[in-house]
């Protein structure tokens, strides 16, 4: 991922929103800085040992309250993923094809609410 500098502000990602894309080649996200990456990975490694416990608890025949309990945390844990990714699509992605207007506004416009309608779900 290439980054860029700015004036003595930590390196990000290069943006394609800058260039007028939304997202870079091969669908990937483009404007994720270092550390809130390395937070949402170690969130999602977390997340992936909570559902393997799940997944023994299940085989040991736990009782099912635990089970739906723990069920709980993961899906609170992985809204909390979301969120942050939601932020950090805002703070960069949408701010600038909102700025740029036209078309580019417009198109956003409506991934921000699909976005949003899946999260609701």
């Amino acid at each position: 991922m290439a980054t860029k500098e700015s004036k003595g502000t930590a390196a990000l990602a290069a943006c394609a929103c800058a260039t007028g894309e939304h997202v870079g080649p091969g669908g990937r996200a483009v404007a994720v800085d270092a550390a809130g990456r390395e937070a949402n990975l170690k969130r999602l490694r977390r997340i992936e040992g909570q559902v393997r416990g799940l997944q023994r608890m299940v085989e040991e025949g736990r009782y099912c309250a635990d089970v739906l309990t723990q069920i709980a945390s993961v899906h609170e844990a992985l809204r909390s993923v979301g969120r942050e990714l939601m932020r950090n699509h805002l703070k960069h992605c949408a701010t600038t094809a909102i700025q740029a207007g036209g078309p580019e506004a417009d198109a956003m416009y409506d991934e921000l609410l699909d976005l949003m309608y899946r999260q609701v779900r």
